[in-house]
């Protein structure tokens, strides 16, 4: 994505900001030589005198020129007193608070007397109709008036001073779409922690993970290039496998983003071990403090289309606004440390001296469906017109097949009284383009249930129906095709409840 019609799709519209941002912000007029700022000064006097600049040209030119006028502005005026003779104001650095202005009239015998020096507000010069685009440190970008506040929304990932109206953030959003859609890309947003890698802190590596510690212990060849040692930070982080191979292929289709929870800091560092050549990702990492939302992830601070984003987040609930974008990741669980968390008893992955398939483990199985969303997205045979699809449409058709032609029946399985069509398996079930239902019949094909005791479930075994556990169903959600049924048997409890 780009903010230059003509420049490569892999420089984006963040990445362009970024960079001429930070270098004209951290500069000042002061530290110029002499000579330099005269010559600085007419050419602001040349440039000034266009009030009608075109805002649709050259944005990554246009925000530069904008940020200088926002810096140092110049302007002119020209008044006609009563005797028809013209009062010219110079032109004079207006700064961030105030400016004097010297009036020179021209009096009948052609003499110019000159008033004495007035001081007058930014306000009063500003530039009339400015949409005010977008703010740096509180400062239009475009015609320079200073606000103490500013609506719309906080782009501090690229540039900690940035805010962008709506309007803007539309407007480089259509126009990054253009060039994205003539590269035949899309956008990925991507989670870190138990998505693409697991991190733990030294103080919480278990006596059996204390292998990881030790440089000559056998498994450290194994471990070679995925697993890192921060001491600065207090931690070491394991990459999930098939990271890099994942990134590389999935470059050529997606402009990409990092979305994470977690710190600043801690988000650059494992960007770093990512892409340390900054090839896929570069200023594009979104964390904690550049969420609008608290506890949630939104799209507001993605500049891309909502409708060519997907995401991969093993994390539900903080998309509550996007989850048709969304692909559920399985969480990855190396360090003993992540499965306490979140309330697993099994040894860990670190603990067994063992890890995921780079050949069919979860980034390998989710690359497939990437490729397959993109590839109906951009389906020649549905014509040319790219701007009017939706890759949420496609997402949704290929996890639809997952189920297909299953109906399935729960018992044991939601709270008593529970609306069992509002329950998160329920829709997970249709999504993955089941048919649900609470009564048995001949068509039903599975009964998912936490009890081989109950009605349904011996039903199920009586007509030789499915019967599996909840688990079943998540499988198929994160490996996106359906699972062998026997390798998820329901268990017979000892009390038995027949209703």
């Amino acid at each position: 994505m780009s903010l230059v019609d003509d420049s490569p799709v892999s420089s984006s519209s963040s990445d362009d900001f970024a960079t001429f941002l930070d270098g004209e912000l951290d500069s000042t007029s002061d530290t110029q030589p002499e000579e330099e700022e005269e010559e600085e000064k007419e050419k602001n006097d040349d440039d000034d005198d266009d009030d009608d600049y075109d805002w649709d040209q050259d944005d990554h030119e246009t925000y530069k020129s904008l940020i200088d006028r926002t810096k140092r502005r110049k302007m002119s005026y020209a008044t006609e007193e009563p005797n028809g003779s013209t009062s010219h104001i110079e032109k004079t650095d207006i700064t961030e608070t105030s400016v004097k202005m010297s009036y020179a009239t021209e009096e009948p015998n052609g003499s110019t007397s000159h008033t004495e020096k007035t001081e007058i507000t930014e306000a009063s010069v500003k530039k009339v109709g400015c949409t005010h685009p977008g703010f740096i440190g509180g400062m239009c970008l475009k015609c320079g008036e200073k606000r103490d506040t500013q609506s719309g929304v906080a782009f501090k990932y690229i540039h900690k001073d940035l805010t962008l109206s709506d309007d803007e953030v539309a407007r480089l959003r259509d126009r990054d779409l253009k060039n994205l859609l003539r590269h035949r890309k899309l956008y990925l947003v991507l989670d870190l922690d138990h998505t693409l890698l697991n991190s733990t802190r030294f103080s919480d590596v278990t006596q059996e993970e204390g292998y990881l510690m030790n440089p000559d212990d056998p498994m450290q060849d194994k471990l070679k290039g995925s697993l890192f040692k921060l001491p600065f930070m207090h931690m070491v982080t394991k990459l999930r496998p098939f990271v890099h191979d994942f990134l590389k292929e999935a470059s050529n289709l997606f402009e990409m983003y990092i979305y994470t929870m977690g710190e600043r800091s801690y988000a650059l560092e494992m960007a770093n071990l990512l892409d340390p050549g900054m090839v896929y990702f570069n200023s594009k990492v979104i964390a904690q403090g550049d969420c609008t939302t608290r506890h949630q992830k939104g799209l507001d601070v993605v500049l891309g289309q909502e409708s060519a984003v997907l995401i991969l987040d093993d994390t539900e609930s903080v998309w509550s606004k996007h989850k048709d974008n969304l692909i559920s990741m399985e969480r990855y669980h190396f360090f003993a440390s992540s499965c306490k968390q979140f309330g697993y008893k099994a040894k860990s992955l670190s603990e067994l001296r063992s890890d995921e398939s780079d050949v069919d483990g979860a980034l390998a199985t989710v690359l497939k469906v990437l490729k397959r969303v993109h590839s109906m997205f951009y389906d020649p045979e549905l014509g040319e017109n790219f701007a009017g699809r939706d890759a949420r449409q496609m997402l949704s058709a290929v996890r639809g097949e997952v189920l297909k032609g299953c109906k399935v029946v729960f018992t044991r399985v939601f709270p008593t009284k529970f609306p069992a069509e509002h329950h998160h398996l329920w829709m997970l079930a249709e999504r993955l383009g089941a048919t649900c239902s609470t009564e048995v019949d001949p068509s039903v094909t599975h009964v998912i249930s936490t009890d081989a005791g109950t009605e349904k479930s011996r039903w199920a075994v009586q007509e030789k129906k499915f019967l599996v556990e909840p688990r079943w169903l998540e499988a198929a959600n994160f490996l996106w095709h359906r699972q062998p049924e026997e390798m998820f048997p329901v268990a017979v409890k000892e009390v038995k409840d027949k209703h």
